[in-house]
């Protein structure tokens, strides 16, 4: 089968512009990276006869992610081409078998690279490879605008940010029950981001990047998307209700919290109670 008629390809590029139409991405904001399983990973090795490029370092060590291979976007690559241009706009990489050098099969062309965030990736791949038991898949991260300006309205912290969405919207706890983890504002990349946005992702599926967007984990591309639309919607309705200083005797309160989570059968994380 060939690399664009392949179902994950095809469910990657249409993540991708799915987006770019909510204006998640200006510019080259945002990025993207899916685990092949072994039988795809099977099929570009069958397709493609050879790897395209040499071994590159990560500049992080991802050992559990050994020998995987992952669809990523391109450095300084704009989202919308991923749809136009996909060759040039995403490319199939391979992880050595050290966890610290990956090399190019597939895509990336003219001497493309992937993310500059794919350290980020890596690491939060590898802790839900390690807590899901290999179920997460996909690692999506966005610029939803009304996300980023409820960064500098609320704390920075997984209790605020988690009960700012959780009592504005009922979806939301049902969404995530175990809330959303916040990281502060830091260089974007690797190094210090991607540790502490792997150590939140332990514990959830949503992490804030303050001042800057969204990291999200999921199954498939549309439980990413569902995730990011979900959280970008509640934290406009938040902004849009706190301008009318009515949010106080407004809110879904926290006996309400646990009726929601009583009816629909899930636990919600007892500490942002």
């Amino acid at each position: 089968m060939k690399i664009l008629d392949m179902p994950c390809t095809k469910g990657f590029m249409q993540l991708a512009q799915d987006g770019v139409d909510k204006g998640w991405h200006e510019m080259n904001g945002g990025n993207l990276s899916y685990r092949l399983t072994k039988d795809e990973a099977a099929n570009v090795k069958k397709v493609m006869k050879k790897a395209s490029g040499a071994w590159t370092d990560i500049c992080e060590s991802v050992p559990k992610l050994a020998g995987e291979f992952f669809m990523v976007t391109r450095t300084t690559g704009y989202m919308r081409n991923v749809m136009r241009n996909p060759e040039n706009a995403f490319g199939i990489v391979e992880i050595d078998g050290t966890g610290t050098k990956y090399r190019i099969w597939w895509g990336l062309s003219n001497g493309g690279r992937p993310t500059s965030e794919f350290p980020s990736h890596l690491k939060n791949h590898e802790v839900k490879l390690e807590t899901t038991g290999g179920e997460h898949r996909v690692i999506y991260h966005a610029h939803p605008v009304n996300l980023i300006a409820l960064t500098f309205v609320l704390p920075p912290t997984d209790k605020a940010f988690t009960r700012a969405l959780w009592e504005i919207m009922t979806e939301c706890p049902v969404i995530f029950p175990e809330g959303v983890g916040v990281v502060p504002w830091m260089v974007p990349g690797k190094g210090p981001i991607a540790a502490a946005t792997s150590k939140l992702m332990r514990d959830y599926n949503i992490v804030v990047w303050v001042h800057h967007g969204l990291f999200v984990s999921g199954r498939d591309f549309d439980r990413c998307f569902g995730l990011m639309d979900t959280v970008e919607k509640a934290a406009e309705i938040r902004i849009r209700a706190q301008s009318t200083g009515a949010m106080k005797k407004s809110a879904i309160q926290v006996r309400q919290l646990r009726q929601i989570a009583k009816d629909f059968g899930f636990t919600l994380n007892e500490k942002f109670l």
